[in-house]
């Protein structure tokens, strides 16, 4: 038996890097003020750790779109595999060519594409879909922070988040 509502516990559970930044501060806060010496010095160094923890917290908070959607995501050593009702694949992240999102697909997808394989399409509420942004990260030259707008943003067209090598002119801008 849980006290805690179903949509509140999966708030909590959206927000988890967040919540546990806040505790780590508030211990390092706590060492600060109280007994001083080296472990105020470590307070220091916790509060700081809290803060780099809380912008990548919230910014994995913001991927996290939900779960229950169509297919399960599995990442594997740069494998990107996605089994679906209709539809399925795999991409390399390391060959991967273009990362678009198509927010009027509903629910929004995820766009991989990589040479010589089908184009992959992934709901963005897929089981196992918050591995992506680990692997989203590791892509050399993305935006983060692009990235996060343009899925929280509710664009109206699909959109390229990143590519490899531009296939478009140089003064069209990719975002």
């Amino acid at each position: 038996m849980s006290f805690v509502r179903p949509e509140a516990k999966a708030a909590l559970w959206r927000w988890r890097e967040v919540l546990a930044a806040v505790v780590v501060a508030l211990l390092g806060v706590s060492w600060i003020g109280g007994p001083g010496g080296l472990l105020g010095w470590i307070g220091w160094v916790l509060v700081v750790v809290a803060a780099a923890l809380a912008v990548v917290g919230v910014q994995r908070a913001r991927f996290r779109t939900g779960a229950g959607g169509p297919g399960v995501v599995t990442v594997d050593e740069g494998q990107i595999a996605y089994m679906g009702p209709l539809t399925g694949g795999m991409v390399a992240a390391r060959e991967m060519e273009r990362l678009a999102l198509d927010p009027t697909a509903r629910p929004a997808h995820w766009i991989l594409e990589q040479p010589g394989q089908p184009t992959l399409h992934i709901p963005v509420n897929a089981e196992g879909a918050e591995a992506l942004f680990d692997v989203f990260a590791t892509l050399p030259g993305l935006r983060t922070e692009q990235m996060l707008s343009e899925l929280n943003g509710g664009a109206a067209h699909p959109v390229v988040i990143w590519e490899r090598r531009p296939s478009r002119p140089p003064e069209a801008r990719l975002h």
